[in-house]
């Protein structure tokens, strides 16, 4: 009897036992849901812009890496954004000179236009991630997190 209880008490355990581990499997049969998983829209509250984000990997990045809101006034990241967004354009306008394909599309940034906190925070740690992920630099100042 004292040998079935713990033999019993081990069945009952195993039997109990279930794994939670279950596949997570991922739709990549079309363009649009790869893009719907890699894309970041920026909004804000505060003003009617928005800002779309099509990069692999910088929504995990910026929820991992980035320093935290608030850490930085909105006044600093408007600042570095219009350095960042002139040089960007720059190279957006020298195609032959800089990889057409990391500078497709031309940024619209108003230095004098509130765009408010999130956005500018959103489209600062963009450039930190971009700055970092493709090993380009496009300020003198280096990209730092």
């Amino acid at each position: 009897m004292k040998r079935i209880i713990p033999f019993i008490i081990i069945l009952i355990l195993i039997a109990s036992c279930k794994s939670y581990n279950k596949e997570q499997t991922i739709n990549n049969d079309t363009e649009n849901s790869l893009v719907q998983s890699d894309t970041v829209s920026i909004s804000s509250d505060e003003s009617d812009y928005e800002i779309i984000i099509i990069e692999p990997g910088f929504n995990g990045w910026l929820n991992s890496t980035a320093r935290p809101r608030g850490f930085y006034s909105q006044q600093y990241l408007e600042t570095r954004n219009f350095l960042l967004v002139q040089a960007w354009n720059q190279r957006n306008l020298q195609p032959m000179r800089y990889d057409p394909n990391l500078y497709e599309l031309r940024i619209d940034y108003d230095q004098r236009t509130d765009y408010g906190y999130e956005i500018n925070y959103k489209l600062y740690n963009y450039f930190i991630y971009f700055q970092l992920k493709y090993k380009q630099k496009l300020t003198s100042f280096n990209p730092r997190i």
